[in-house]
């Protein structure tokens, strides 16, 4: 029997953390953490999936992001050391010894820094295995540039669905994506302005990373310390993570231990939408794996 999804807040660092729980009854635990400026709905079709499949999936809406408090510190805490700090803390509070993690973007470099264990040893043990969608140890610059251009001024429309036409042409690069899958990304990413207008559901002070952290997504060291598998799904069209760099990947830290798996995403660029079987059912396979 399907069992619908719950929806949980947490404190971790003093933050109000929303969390969207899947398979609550299942003893395997997925953390899936999305992208930049998104939130943890654009999980929902990867932990249906994994859920009908015997694991726990908890996608957290970042700090700054969706239902989850603002930062009133975005300079200090809007940077992947205190995401990291957010990420042990919903561990301790759910009880989680040990998960699986998958992220897209954001999400991957949070997952990296946490499973490398260099600023939280003892997260190091308790991730089992790392899934990075369309992320990597260092991005490239000038899709950085275009990222922090546009999410740090998010448009606003007088109507959800001119929001959505928006969204349709920005998330472009992530693929396939139904009518109905669209309404929802749409509807599960928008808040009202007080002047009536929409907008994304993030704060824009949350592009402070690539301006007081600058080089907080060159994580090279943190990769190199990965001791569990790691799967790679790469879109071919991304700016965002480039050919060279997934060369690199393979021939150090997990990939020259030969625990690096790379899948080319045909159709897709920055990020794979991880919403259709030809995506899905990899992952899957990688889980079971890794148990």
């Amino acid at each position: 029997m399907k069992q619908e999804p719950v929806s949980r807040y947490l404190t971790c660092a003093g933050r109000e953390i929303h969390v969207t729980e899947w398979g609550a009854r299942h003893r395997k635990t997925v953390i899936a953490w999305h992208g930049l400026a998104r939130t943890g709905r654009d999980m929902d079709e990867l932990a249906e999936h994994l859920s009908a499949r015997g694991y726990r999936v908890i996608c957290p809406d970042t700090l700054g992001r969706g239902l989850s408090q603002w930062s009133p510190l975005p300079k200090l805490e809007y940077c992947l050391a205190f995401y990291a700090r957010l990420a042990a803390e919903l561990f301790d509070q759910l009880e989680i010894e040990q998960a699986h993690w998958i992220g897209t973007s954001m999400g991957g470099a949070i997952g990296t820094v946490c499973a490398g264990g260099l600023l939280l040893p003892a997260m190091r043990s308790r991730i089992q295995s790392l899934t990075l969608n369309d992320n990597a140890p260092e991005l490239a610059q000038t899709a950085i540039d275009r990222i922090r251009a546009y999410a740090g001024s998010p448009p606003a429309f007088d109507t959800v669905l001119e929001l959505e036409a928006f969204f349709r042409q920005v998330y472009k690069p992530y693929g396939w994506l139904s009518d109905a899958q669209w309404r929802r990304l749409t509807e599960t990413s928008t808040r009202r302005l007080p002047d009536g207008r929409v907008t994304p559901h993030y704060d824009p002070a949350m592009v402070q990373q690539f301006i007081s952290h600058p080089d907080d997504y060159l994580i090279w060291e943190h990769y190199d310390a990965i001791g569990i598998p790691v799967l790679c799904l790469h879109g071919v069209e991304s700016d965002l993570v480039l050919s060279q760099t997934i060369e690199a990947m393979k021939a150090r830290g997990p990939g020259a231990r030969g625990a690096l798996q790379v899948i080319d995403v045909a159709g897709c660029g920055h990020a794979p939408a991880l919403n259709v079987a030809a995506q899905l059912d990899p992952i899957a396979a990688f889980l079971v794996a890794a148990d």
